[in-house]
């Protein structure tokens, strides 16, 4: 009796489990037809897809035939054309199965050229977000292998044309070889990093290093320092660390007061007015001021190599939280850079050049309160060297006279 009633158990147990195991394989076949429909239907069709081709395709043909290549990604026909050429060439840039060199170039350029979200160009070029994210990282890599070709440090063997063609300047500065300061660029940090960035522009940056020829080419590039960082403190790194910056015996850079005034570094006197409009009422009344004067105006190249790339690019202008992570925002831009440099040789923009220098003229002027502290003044020899400078200048002035602030003498 009690075999049978086991038996009996048994079966009503096996025949339960095999109940459950169709009602699972019925739930999961009516679960994969769903999905599988599901994504069917998200699918594009073909005639979608011949849109969108339709759509790049179209964009693409503005850009190098359509004479709106500088109002979208802020360079001409030409200058784009070449820059694709570049990069396939030398900077390892491919194609791939479904997108060229030139739309990943001019994807690029939309997002760096007008500050776009990785969204909007997405459904701009009708690609996914993950394509147009690897799109941008090729692109941007690419771009920062050509830093050795566009960004090179001056050799001091020659004297810039634009010291040795302008009175005001040749010879005095006949051995100064670019102008150095330093710039804020707004970053994205964790909150546990957010107070070592955040300096004097209220949210987290980072204090970008750069030095620059007197015709606008940047020379040296230093990202990544926290915004609350000094410039005094980053220009000691700058010349001490394995990639640094090289000033050949004998020759200077201009600085501004909030850096060490050195052999090396050639900053103005401290005390004494400085900017281009404090004199635009008042001319030089000795030495040290005409000295101000004439520093200001060789040394305001550095502010309008800044100007002219933050207005080409305003990803790296924009006050808005970025979109990319710190170390990428400091790679974007080192590539800015380097299309600065690149459109110098190849695409030069005299107007937007000619609208910084105005900027430039009427732009606020930098309270000594915001100057570093931990400036020290320079040696005997680098003060003597200033001083001679100084006093020849004056000496040169008052035998011949001119409109100072005039920029072009």
């Amino acid at each position: 009796m009690d075999n049978q009633i086991r038996e009996a158990a048994e079966l009503v147990r096996a025949r339960q489990l095999q109940a459950a195991n169709l009602i699972c394989f019925l739930v999961a076949f009516v679960a994969l037809r769903r999905l599988s429909t599901r994504s069917r239907a998200n699918l594009p069709t073909n005639d979608e897809i011949l849109q969108r081709r339709y759509v790049r395709e179209e964009m693409l043909h503005d850009l190098s035939n359509g004479g709106k290549c500088r109002e979208l990604i802020r360079m001409s026909e030409k200058a784009f054309m070449t820059l694709c050429s570049i990069l396939k060439r030398d900077g390892g840039l491919r194609a791939t199965q479904r997108m060229s060199v030139e739309e990943h170039v001019a994807a690029f350029l939309h997002i760096v050229g007008n500050d776009l979200r990785n969204r909007f160009t997405s459904w701009l070029y009708r690609r996914s977000g993950s394509t147009t994210s690897r799109c941008f990282h090729r692109v941007l890599r690419a771009i920062i292998s050509l830093e050795g070709r566009y960004i090179q440090q001056p050799k001091g063997d020659i004297v810039p044309k634009e010291i040795q063609e302008k009175k005001r300047f040749y010879p005095f500065f006949k051995d100064c070889i670019g102008a150095i300061d330093g710039t804020h660029v707004r970053v994205k940090v964790p909150n546990k990093d957010a107070p070592r960035y955040r300096g004097r522009k209220g949210y987290p940056t980072t204090n970008v290093l750069a030095a620059c020829t007197f015709d606008l080419k940047f020379t040296y590039v230093l990202t990544g320092w926290e915004g609350t960082a000094s410039d005094s403190r980053i220009i000691k790194n700058a010349l001490t660390r394995d990639d640094k910056l090289v000033i050949p015996t004998g020759r200077y850079c201009l600085v501004d007061a909030g850096l060490p005034h050195t052999s090396t570094l050639m900053a103005p006197y401290r005390g004494v007015r400085y900017h281009l409009k404090e004199y635009s009422t008042r001319a030089p009344e000795n030495a040290k001021e005409l000295f101000n004067l004439r520093h200001a105006s060789l040394r305001n190249a550095i502010e309008r190599a800044f100007g002219v790339l933050k207005k080409r690019f305003p990803i790296i202008r924009s006050t808005a939280e970025p979109f990319y992570s710190c170390d990428t925002q400091s790679g974007i831009f080192l590539a800015c850079c380097i299309l600065h440099n690149f459109l110098l040789e190849e695409d030069r923009d005299k107007d937007l050049e000619d609208e910084v220098i105005q900027e430039v003229l009427d732009g606020p002027q930098e309270e000594e309160s915001q100057i570093t502290r931990d400036i020290r003044e320079g040696s005997t020899r680098s003060e003597q060297l200033r001083n001679s400078i100084a006093n020849e200048m004056w000496t040169n002035y008052l035998n011949y006279p001119n409109n100072e602030i005039d920029m072009s003498k």
